[in-house]
């Protein structure tokens, strides 16, 4: 029996099993683009002459998030979107993303701009891994965020766009539950601001889009991506969880959901004094403790 989508009647492609929702797929992407217009309303995300640096890794999550930032900018005339792009430094792999990523982004009409490890921190990733005992997501996920949030500085942007999905989120919630890291939730969320002068406010517009959905809507968009999985992914505890949620979910529909709304109440609760921002004393960009993250890793390999 042919399932017919729920909204117009046409021939369903996609079951939402948290829903119940049947969707064919013209009202497939007009799901996930109306979700996303509604969450960059809801968290007042953005500003009619905003400047947006959009993190676009060459992978589906951050082309679909510069496809969709650029079909809502027709309702922001005065807005600007400029894609920006970290090579970490991985051999026979970052190449190709960062190809995808600038002929896409000529393609839809976005000005992207590349910086490095190697450029801002003195090392790319493959010569940071060769240490004894190191973690190379550990490493890449501290030295991408301030990369980003320095380019998107340089490039004067007002909001930094980055393509975290619900997926990305709850792993994230429940990776910082299980280190401890309180001061990290409390500034964690679907919008990032720092009361600090270097630090570009972040945004997440598809924080309440499982990632199953947005590799969908990259599909039946035609959107190019690199589907190679980054060659370190395998080691990271992140993985772990990402495995442990999946079956989580395809037991019981609606648990990252669930995840994501215990989140935002425990977040409620923290105390202010959780994630206040100074200044490193090393480099000078935004930092919990005296001495960013960053620095403090680099500091042990150098």
């Amino acid at each position: 029996m042919i399932s017919r989508c729920s909204k117009c009647g046409e021939e369903a492609i996609y079951r939402q099993a948290y829903s119940g929702l049947y969707l064919c797929k013209e009202c497939f992407l007009d799901h996930i683009e109306s979700r996303v217009r509604k969450t960059l309303s809801k968290h007042k995300m953005l500003r009619y002459n905003d400047r947006v640096a959009i993190g676009i890794s060459g992978g589906k999550d951050s082309l679909s998030l510069a496809f969709i930032l650029r079909r809502i900018r027709e309702d922001f005339p005065k807005s600007e979107l400029i894609g920006i792009t970290v090579d970490e430094g991985i051999s026979r792999y970052r190449e190709e993303a960062i190809d995808i990523a600038k002929r896409f982004c000529r393609e839809i009409g976005i000005e992207l701009i590349v910086g490095s490890f190697k450029k801002l921190f003195g090392y790319d990733l493959d010569e940071i891994t060769r240490g004894e005992g190191v973690s190379p997501c550990s490493y890449c996920g501290v030295l991408r965020r301030k990369a980003l949030n320095v380019m998107a500085r340089e490039v004067r942007a007002d909001r930094l766009a980055t393509a975290h999905n619900l997926d990305d989120f709850v792993q994230t919630y429940l990776l910082n539950i299980v280190r401890g890291n309180m001061d990290r939730l409390a500034i964690f969320g679907p919008v990032t601001k720092v009361d600090h002068p270097k630090f570009v406010s972040r945004i997440k517009p598809l924080y309440e889009v499982p990632e199953r959905e947005v590799s969908l809507y990259a599909y039946l968009g035609s959107i190019p991506f690199q589907q190679t999985p980054c060659p370190y992914r395998a080691s990271s505890m992140r993985n772990d969880v990402r495995g442990f949620l999946n079956r989580l979910e395809g037991l019981h529909p609606g648990t990252k959901f669930t995840l994501l709304r215990s989140f935002q109440r425990i977040q409620e609760r923290l105390p202010a004094s959780y994630g206040e921002f100074k200044g490193c004393r090393v480099c000078g960009e935004p930092a919990v403790k005296d001495t960013c993250m960053a620095c403090t890793l680099l500091s042990r390999i150098s």
